[in-house]
C-alpha cells in the first residue's frame, strides 16, 4: 500500500504540471535555433524495492532486489524525461507518422519510461505468455489490454498530454511510465544522464525534468540562436 500510495501522490503532481492547458502546436521552419543539454544528477538514498515472480519464473526471472531510481557514475539518472512546455511552434515531431511502440519483454516494460506524442501507441507482447497491460491517466484508465499470444500487437489510442502510468495487472511487479506532451521537445536520459534538446527556436521557455521516483522540476530557460544552454539537473525526493 505505501507505494501505490507514493505513486498516487507523485501522478498528482507530475499530471498538475504536463497536463496544463496546451497550445495547439504548429511545425514551422526553425531559422537560428539553438539547444538545452546538460545532465540530470541525483545524490540522495536510493532505495531498493525486493521484486518476487510468482508466476512465469522461466521467464520473469527469480526473486530479485531493484533500485527504485537507476544512478550511475557520478549520480547521472538514467531514464529521466526531460521537456519543454508551451512551445507554440517549431521543429517536426521524431520520425513523423511512425506509431511509438510499448513492448511487454521478460515481464518488463520496454521503454520503462518513454515520451510521446497525443495520439496511437502499438502496445506489444513479446513473452509466451499472458500479459495485461493497464494504462491510467491518473486514476482513470486509458487503456486496459489482454495480450495472451506472443508477438500480439494491439493499437490504443493516448488523445491528451498528461502522465500515463502503466501495470501489468498479470504480473504485478511490472510498472512503466509514458509522458504524453503536446511538442516534440524533449529527450530521456541514458545511463550517463545526459540529454539533448536541439532545433529550438530563441526565447524563454520553461523546461521540466521528472523522474517516477523523484517527481518533476521545474525551471527556466532561455534559449539563444546558435547557441546551446547547459543545465546541470540535481533531482530530489518530494
Amino acid at each position: 500500500m505505501r507505494k501505490r500510495r507514493f505513486f498516487s501522490e507523485f501522478l498528482v503532481a507530475a499530471t498538475v504540471t504536463i497536463a496544463s492547458p496546451a497550445l495547439a502546436y504548429e511545425v514551422s521552419a526553425v531559422s537560428g535555433g539553438g539547444s538545452i543539454e546538460g545532465v540530470v544528477v541525483y545524490r540522495g538514498n536510493v532505495p531498493m524495492k525486493t521484486v518476487i515472480p510468482t508466476k512465469d519464473v522461466q521467464v520473469c526471472g527469480q526473486p530479485r532486489e531493484e533500485p527504485l531510481i537507476r544512478v550511475g557514475a557520478d549520480q547521472a539518472v538514467e531514464s529521466a524525461a526531460v521537456y519543454l512546455v508551451d512551445v507554440a511552434s517549431g521543429k517536426d515531431w521524431p520520425e513523423p507518422g511512425k506509431t511509438p511502440e510499448l513492448d511487454n519483454e521478460k515481464c518488463r516494460f520496454v521503454p520503462e519510461v518513454q515520451v510521446i506524442a497525443p495520439g496511437g501507441l502499438d502496445v506489444v507482447n513479446s513473452d509466451p505468455m499472458l500479459h495485461n497491460t493497464h494504462g491510467y491517466y491518473g486514476k482513470r484508465t486509458a487503456f486496459n489490454l489482454a495480450l495472451p499470444n506472443q508477438g500480439q500487437r494491439i493499437p490504443v489510442e493516448l488523445p491528451r498530454p498528461g502522465t500515463v502510468r502503466l501495470d501489468c495487472d498479470a504480473h504485478g511487479w511490472m510498472e512503466g511510465w509514458i509522458y504524453v506532451v503536446d511538442n516534440p521537445y524533449y529527450a530521456v536520459t541514458g545511463p550517463d544522464g545526459k540529454f539533448s534538446i536541439t532545433d529550438v527556436p530563441p526565447g524563454e521557455y520553461k523546461l521540466v525534468a521528472v523522474h517516477p521516483f523523484t517527481g518533476p522540476m521545474e525551471m527556466s530557460v532561455s534559449v539563444e540562436g546558435g547557441k546551446a544552454a547547459t543545465l546541470d539537473i540535481e533531482l530530489k525526493k518530494q
